[in-house]
């Protein structure tokens, strides 16, 4: 992004303390649909996270819109898009998942998640709540060395060559779905070994880009949504996504177009055309997975991870936040 004459624009003064302030925002929802984990009330757990998210982005120093939220104005009580959030600041489109992995957390399973990402308006894709079609490879690559248009088997002929290995040494990451059931056979008879989630495709796409997930390559389909929360992701590790909104009927193609109007709903997705300009991004853990260790919970304390990440910096930081409850304004029911 160009800066003036007389030095950066508002954004790139204050990101480093947004970036902070975001973290704060995802710890919020963490600790709060945390107290759900493992009760089997997906709701309850997915609405403390709203709350949560909703009323600490109130102390964020942004004039924030939510353009990735919780659905439309009639479908959710709050984050929903196009409401406004923070208490002031630089222009900022919103994409939030306030609890990914809503069963995640009713059952106590892996790699439930908090996700918020904030770009300067207009620079996220406004994607409604329907499936996308990615794939997501890590930093370090040759571009273009996989495309959403090739067979799987190519995909991971070129890279394992990309790599300097073998197909048998790659680690392909779905979720496990009926859908991705020919995806997953294929994969395994090109000889790659598949890892596969229950739930949480950002997190699966996040794993891609980090050398310390072991996964190689992330493919299948997914909320849209959560397509857009991915790429803002991997823009800050400077990995390779690419995406493709799939549609059910003309009413959701209807709908894709109204919300990015003059653009093709049907177009091949590059990073830039899903997340461009600095993005900033954050994730708390709720259940402990291969991203982030969840919640540890005490009577009056609590600890979290998170992951905080700059596309302009390039930096990640992984946050670990010990919060007392008895100075805090926010304790357990």
């Amino acid at each position: 992004m160009p800066e003036s004459s007389v030095g950066p624009t508002p954004f790139l003064a204050s990101d480093r303390n947004l970036a902070l302030e975001l973290v704060r925002v995802t710890e919020a929802a963490a600790l709060a649909s945390a107290r759900w984990t493992g009760r089997g009330r997906k709701n309850d757990a997915d609405g403390a996270a709203v709350e949560a998210m909703r009323t600490a982005f109130d102390t964020v120093a942004i004039d924030g819109t939510v353009v990735i939220g919780e659905g439309e104005m009639d479908e959710a009580p709050m984050l929903y898009i196009g409401e406004k959030v923070g208490c002031g600041g630089p222009a900022m489109d919103i994409a939030v998942d306030p609890l990914e992995g809503t069963n995640l957390c009713a059952k106590d399973m892996p790699n439930a998640i908090t996700v918020v990402a904030l770009a300067e308006r207009g620079n996220f894709l406004h994607a409604p709540d329907i499936y996308m079609d990615k794939i997501v490879v890590g930093p370090g690559l040759p571009e273009g060395v996989v495309d959403l248009d090739a067979s799987i088997e190519t995909n991971l002929k070129n890279l394992a060559r990309a790599k300097n290995l073998t197909v048998q040494d790659l680690v392909l990451c779905t979720l496990e779905r009926d859908r991705h059931q020919e995806l997953i056979t294929r994969a395994r008879a090109a000889g790659a070994r598949v890892r596969l989630l229950t739930d949480g495709d950002v997190a699966g796409g996040i794993a891609a880009c980090l050398s310390t997930s072991e996964v190689d390559i992330y493919v299948g389909s997914g909320g849209a949504p959560e397509g857009v929360l991915t790429a803002a992701a991997v823009r800050c590790v400077d990995g390779q996504m690419q995406g493709r909104l799939l549609f059910e009927d003309d009413t959701q193609r209807e709908r894709a177009l109204a919300m990015n109007p003059g653009k093709s709903p049907d177009r091949k997705l590059g990073l830039q055309d899903m997340a461009a300009g600095p993005v900033l991004f954050s994730a708390t853990g709720v259940t402990t997975g291969a991203l982030l260790r969840g919640v540890h919970q005490h009577p009056y304390h609590a600890v979290t991870h998170s992951l905080v990440m700059r596309s302009k910096s390039g930096t990640s930081r992984f946050v670990e936040a010990h919060h007392n409850f008895r100075t805090k304004n926010w304790a357990p029911e």
